[in-house]
């Protein structure tokens, strides 16, 4: 279950990529922009800002998260990325910070590339931070003793679950698109105590939090907890800098 006001917490720091993103797209007039994975709502409500004259359109797979974006106004859908079809008025479409979720999403984007009317884009991002403490960190603190049986069905993903900006640059070249990739590495300011474990919570921790009762959960964050901290210590002034790696490519059909 995705926590919606647990998602925004950082929001203007969590953004950055989704704009980064959006402003390599080069079409003025699009017919119809799709958000896929639109998540609260609050960064497709910059879609709109940006294309006022194009129909918007917006999914997620969690109810919580279709709720908060109805909740902002937008006819938000829900369903399942994997099950979505570009209707032919299709001239943008951006996925932000979903396809990590998704198995096999090559396949998905193959077939998108396949099914998008000639100068469409398909801009997607990604993160590529998995190998980074943050993520480490938590599979082992999984993968003990203390936590291997109750958390054995925990999918936490790893660094093969997205490919590099080449990578994608060579699956979506060869589906016929032009092709602009590349990675950026944001050093986040974050303040606050235990910031990273904060910050991980509304996302690579989503999974953990969902297996475990309340009170386990409280004693899985606090066993994290000194792990992270020492992983990534403040500064004198109370920052904390972490390091935020992501992979964009935006794809012209």
């Amino acid at each position: 279950m995705w926590d919606p006001e647990k998602y925004l917490d950082y929001a203007d720091l969590r953004a950055r990529p989704f704009h980064d993103l959006v402003s390599r797209i080069g079409v003025t007039s699009p017919r119809r922009v799709v958000d896929l994975g639109c998540g609260p709502g609050n960064l497709t409500a910059s879609l709109r800002e940006r294309w006022p004259s194009a129909a918007l359109e917006c999914v997620d797979s969690s109810p919580e998260m279709v709720a908060a974006a109805r909740a902002r106004g937008l006819d938000a859908a829900l369903l399942d990325v994997r099950d979505w079809t570009p209707e032919p008025d299709t001239d943008v479409v951006v996925s932000n910070a979903v396809l990590q979720w998704v198995p096999d999403h090559e396949e998905l984007l193959r077939r998108w590339a396949a099914s998008l009317p000639s100068g469409a884009y398909l801009a997607i991002q990604v993160p590529g931070n998995f190998n980074a403490p943050s993520h480490a960190l938590t599979r082992e603190l999984a993968a003990s003793p203390a936590w291997a049986s109750r958390l054995a069905e925990v999918v936490l993903r790893e660094d093969d679950a997205v490919l590099s900006p080449l990578g994608y640059a060579n699956l979506l070249a060869d589906a016929g698109c032009g092709v602009d990739a590349w990675e950026t590495t944001y050093v986040q300011p974050l303040r606050g105590p235990s910031p990273v474990l904060e910050w991980i919570t509304g996302t690579a921790l989503r999974p953990v939090r969902a297996a475990l009762s309340d009170a386990e959960w409280e004693r899985f964050r606090a066993e994290l907890t000194p792990l992270l901290d020492k992983a990534y210590p403040p500064r004198p002034d109370g920052t904390t800098w972490f390091e935020f790696r992501r992979v964009f490519v935006v794809a012209r059909v």
